[in-house]
């Protein structure tokens, strides 16, 4: 499959409509779980208290649980500033959101996307940057989100044929599951205070790269390291020792195994990804999903 003919079955699954009144994901997310939900339900515990999820990025499964009524409290939250605003706006300024995001629709060319790529957020109101970030996400390359050294997106256009830039049934769907949800911008080790016994944490962190080049990792100025992801598995065993139920998503890195061997059952689940840079790398590859207790 070429690039473009990636790109073209990305923008078609973009576009489909979910079924009415039931929310999705409002960002395409590098590794997001929309495939997986099936494996990762699967290995939820049948009942539990509130629910995190530190690495929020698209929410897939948060929007899963809540459209079938498994939720009592949700806590979302991420260090990536942009991407908690989004999540943010849409929750209590959706109005807002919607008419700047209609001023983005039938800009997709890459003049305009690079026009708006290169606009400083900061000097844009909340809701023009989630909708800045929104029409983005929709139009680059394979809505990856990445910064530079400077925290400045820098993703590339996409070339997509006909994106979505403004779904509105769904984003008012999703501000209706957001309404009883708590958002915060913080590290990941801010769960370890607020997480209690019969909870439940889903930590889905930029995956540990198979390779040298094939890192994607740079979703936020800094980057996520090996030494982050030594302390997210020691935070996994902590919550795991107070009774907290614990399900993490990785890459089957060697270095990843290794880690968690003796913290938690490690299961195997096949995914298709589609952010190698080189199509003929792309493909279904073996993910882990580890659970604890």
């Amino acid at each position: 499959m070429s690039v473009l003919q990636d790109e073209a079955l990305a923008a078609r699954r973009a576009r489909m409509p979910a079924a009415r009144g039931v929310p999705r994901p409002f960002l395409k997310w590098a590794g997001g779980k929309s495939q997986l939900l099936p494996e990762l339900e699967s290995r939820l515990p049948a009942r539990f208290n509130d629910y995190h999820e530190p690495f929020v990025g698209g929410g897939a499964l948060f929007f899963r649980l809540w459209s079938t009524g498994r939720l009592r409290r949700a806590h979302l939250s991420d260090a990536n500033a942009e991407l908690i605003n989004v999540w943010r706006r849409i929750k209590t300024n959706l109005p807002e959101v919607i008419a700047a995001l209609r001023t983005h629709e039938g800009g997709n060319d890459p003049e305009t996307f690079y026009r708006v790529r290169a606009i400083d957020p900061a000097q844009l109101s909340a809701p023009a940057r989630a909708a800045r970030i929104l029409y983005l996400n929709r139009t680059c390359f394979n809505g990856l989100y990445r910064e530079n050294s400077r925290g400045r997106f820098n993703v590339p256009f996409g070339r997509y044929a006909n994106p979505r830039i403004l779904d509105e049934e769904n984003l008012r769907a999703a501000a209706r599951a957001l309404r009883n949800a708590t958002i915060r911008q913080d590290g990941f080790d801010a769960v370890q205070e607020r997480a209690r016994p019969g909870d439940l944490v889903y930590f889905d962190p930029p995956y540990h790269p198979l390779s040298s080049t094939s890192s994607f990792t740079d979703y936020s100025r800094g980057g996520f390291t090996q030494e982050d992801q030594a302390k997210l598995a020691d935070l996994f065993t902590q919550l795991a020792g107070r009774g907290v139920h614990v399900v993490l998503s990785n890459s089957s890195a060697p270095f990843i195994l290794k880690l968690y061997a003796k913290r938690g059952r490690i299961h195997r689940v096949r995914a298709r990804r589609a952010i190698n840079s080189k199509a003929e790398r792309r493909g279904a590859v073996t993910e882990l999903i580890i659970t604890a207790p």
